[in-house]
Order: C-alpha cells, then sequence, then structure tokens
C-alpha cells in the first residue's frame, strides 16, 4: 500500500522508524523491511453477495473443502510462530463462516494483529460489539461509489445502505473502520462522492483500490481506466489528500496495486517540499513496491498458498500437507525466488529498464492476463517515457 498522507503530508519518517520497530507499529508496516509477510487468509468462499469484480469468484455457498476449525487453528498458531504482523480474515464474506470469532481470537492471544475484510452489510449493532469484544483491530469494509453504482457492482439492492450502516455501526462499538473503493470505469465519475461521504461519517481510513484482472475481475479488464485517466485520478486524490490534511480532517488515504502512485508522490515532494524528498525516497524505497511473494501472502478457503490474493491459479503449497511458514520460506520455488528479486527479472521494454523498479516493479497479474508473460510490462502504468527513463 501507498501511503498518501504519510509520504504527502509527512506524517510519517524515517525518524519516526528508527523510534520504533516498524513491525510492532501498526501504522508503520508498510514500511518495514521485515521479511515476515502478512497474510490474508480467505476463510471463506462462501458471500452473500456476487460483485462483478471479485477476485475470487465466491458465491453463497458453502463448501465442505474449507479448512476446518483445527486446521484454521493450526494455521494461526504457525503464522504467530512467524511472528507475521497481520491476520486478514477474507472471504468471500468472513463473518459468514461460524468460526471467525474464535479463530480471531486465538490469533490476538498469540499476539498477531487480526482485521476483518468484510462487505459490511452483515455488521448489525450487536456483531459490532463482538467485533469489538474479540479484539478485532481494524474492519476494511469495500463500498464502490453511489447507490446506483455500488448496488450494481454488487448485484445487491439497498447493498450501500447496508455496508455504510455496518461502518457505523463499527465505529459507534469502537472499532476502527475504513472504506475500499476499487477504481474502474463504471465508477471512476464516483470518486468524490465517496469522498465526501468518508468525510460526512468521520470515516478514518480510505483506501483506492487499482483494478486487478483476478477471478470476476479478468472479465472487466476493458473496463479498467486508461493510462492517462488514472494518473488524473491518483493527482485529484492527492489534491482530496492535502486538503484533508490542511483541513484537519484526520482520515488517512491510501492506495494499492499501482505503486506508480508513490512516484506521483515523490514528484510532487520535489517540486513542494524538497527538502523532505530524501526521506520520501527511503520509505519508498523500504516499501519495496509490489509485496507478492515477498511482504504479502494469501491462503485460500483450501489451504492453498498463494504468492498473493490475487494470484490464486498459482498454487505454491497447501498447510494441510506442509506447514505455511514452510512452504513461504521454501527458496527453491522458483516463482517465489523471482518475485523477491523480482527486479532482476523484469523483461518489458518499459519495466526492465525504469528507474524506479526499485520502488515499483508493477503488477505481474495484469502483466500475465494482457500480455501473457508476468514478467512483461504492466498494462496500468501511468508514468511517461521521459519519467522512466534511467537518469
Amino acid at each position: 500500500m501507498i501511503g498518501c498522507t504519510k509520504l504527502l503530508c509527512g506524517t510519517a519518517t524515517i525518524a519516526d522508524l528508527l523510534r520504533a520497530d516498524a513491525g510492532g507499529k501498526a501504522h508503520l508496516l508498510q514500511f518495514s523491511t521485515a521479511n515476515r509477510p502478512i497474510v490474508v487468509w480467505n476463510t471463506t468462499q462462501r458471500c452473500n453477495l456476487a460483485c462483478a469484480h471479485c477476485y475470487l469468484d465466491a458465491k453463497d455457498r458453502a463448501s465442505r473443502e474449507e479448512l476446518t476449525t483445527e486446521e484454521g487453528a493450526a494455521l494461526v498458531d504457525d503464522v504467530a510462530a512467524m511472528r507475521c504482523p497481520v491476520l486478514l480474515f477474507s472471504g468471500g464474506e468472513p463473518l459468514m463462516r461460524p468460526d471467525v470469532f474464535e479463530l480471531g481470537r486465538r490469533a490476538i492471544a498469540k499476539g498477531v494483529r487480526a482485521v476483518l475484510s468484510s462487505n459490511g452489510t452483515l455488521v448489525t449493532p450487536e456483531l459490532a460489539r463482538r467485533i469489538a469484544e474479540v479484539g478485532f483491530s481494524y474492519v476494511g469494509v469495500s463500498v464502490d461509489g453511489t447507490a446506483a453504482t455500488h448496488d450494481q457492482l454488487r448485484r445487491k439492492k439497498g447493498a450501500l445502505d447496508a455496508a455504510l450502516t455496518g461502518i457505523r455501526n463499527c465505529l459507534a462499538a469502537g472499532v476502527k473502520a475504513g472504506i475500499r473503493f476499487t477504481l474502474n470505469r463504471r465508477n471512476a465519475a464516483d470518486l468524490d462522492a465517496v469522498l465526501d461521504l468518508v468525510e460526512q461519517h468521520g470515516v478514518p481510513r480510505f483506501c483506492l483500490y487499482h483494478l486487478v484482472y483476478a477471478g470476476r475481475g479478468r472479465e472487466m479488464v476493458n473496463d479498467d481506466l486508461a493510462p492517462a485517466e488514472t494518473r488524473r485520478t491518483i493527482e485529484h486524490l492527492l489534491d482530496r489528500t492535502r486538503d484533508w490534511h490542511r483541513r484537519g480532517v484526520e482520515t488517512e488515504v491510501l492506495t494499492t496495486d499501482n505503486h506508480a502512485d508513490g512516484i506521483l508522490i515523490e514528484q510532487r515532494v520535489a517540486a513542494e517540499a524538497p527538502g523532505r524528498l530524501a526521506d520520501v525516497r527511503e520509505l519508498l524505497v523500504r516499501h519495496g513496491g509490489c509485496s507478492a511473494g515477498t511482504k504479502m501472502a494469501n491462503v485460500d478457503a483450501r489451504g492453498n498458498v498463494h504468492p498473493c490474493q490475487f494470484w490464486s491459479h498459482v498454487t505454491l503449497g497447501n498447510v494441510r500437507e506442509r506447514p505455511f511458514s514452510a512452504i513461504w520460506g521454501d527458496e527453491s520455488n522458483g516463482l517465489l525466488a523471482k518475485l523477491r528479486h523480482k527486479a532482476q527479472h523484469l523483461k518489458g521494454p518499459r519495466c526492465s529498464r525504469c528507474r524506479y523498479s526499485d520502488i515499483c516493479g508493477g503488477c505481474r497479474i495484469r502483466a500475465e492476463v494482457v500480455q501473457g508473460d508476468p514478467w512483461a510490462d504492466d498494462p496500468a502504468c501511468f508514468l511517461a517515457e521521459e519519467e522512466i527513463r534511467p537518469a
């Protein structure tokens, strides 16, 4: 994730990292150089919605193949023993898994920060209080636009109102909740309206996701914005970020899945606050661009391990056969080895010679879907030729 508020507005610095262990400070995790990954666990494929861009193709149907409570507990224990900083309980809709609170409590008791990724529609006041009691530190809720847009993409009338109610219930229960917005051609015009909702409801975190062509999202390749349109959208989001900071609106803005966003921030800092440029550059280097196979891991509902949640077509192993820690630590796996030295393997005419390969590296999923080669150029890169040219 690119911490727009932290980098653009100077709310995180290298000095902060020197004063504290980034692996133990949630707000600095994105800049940690530790190799212990954030683990996204798709606890279930079951979901009460059928969203157009779901990377899992989740459905309202239970599966007997999902990890049992005992198998899930073994995964939690292994992740904790590895000292992974975060275990993200995702889905489908994780709140449809009956033992999610039991497993969340187990992770927290073992020192792992547990967070939920939800569509928000099931979060009643009672459920929000239970989330708080268990100790989940964050609930990320997807909002795709105004009611007409959101309900169409989520394929259920009233989905936006239910999601916003779920967020309000979390905040009222003392649980930090944030809005996630997946940018695409169908909802780009709604971005300002969603940002207004964030401010109106006092939501403390907003994260813009760039579209990754995985799951049902593969069918939306043509719904992605053109690179120039994406750039204008991110420039506008950075304007809103700076305006919020200036006015004291306490909402953190982040983006994910297109690390060219960090380069735009670096350019702005160079022009507006050059004294902070070295700090920003070092923070981006520490972040390291795409985290697939390095600082981000995925375990699906059946126990298959993937380099990230969008790379579900590539399986590194299964936790029923080998512990997650053994699979993740296996440097003999060719793909993992390449992802951990990705700059050496980029071969597109742009990515391979980009001066920013150490802080970006592009999205290997988009490259694979569009060009048939995961090491080709990321088709969503919006940087101009003169910007990527080596100095």
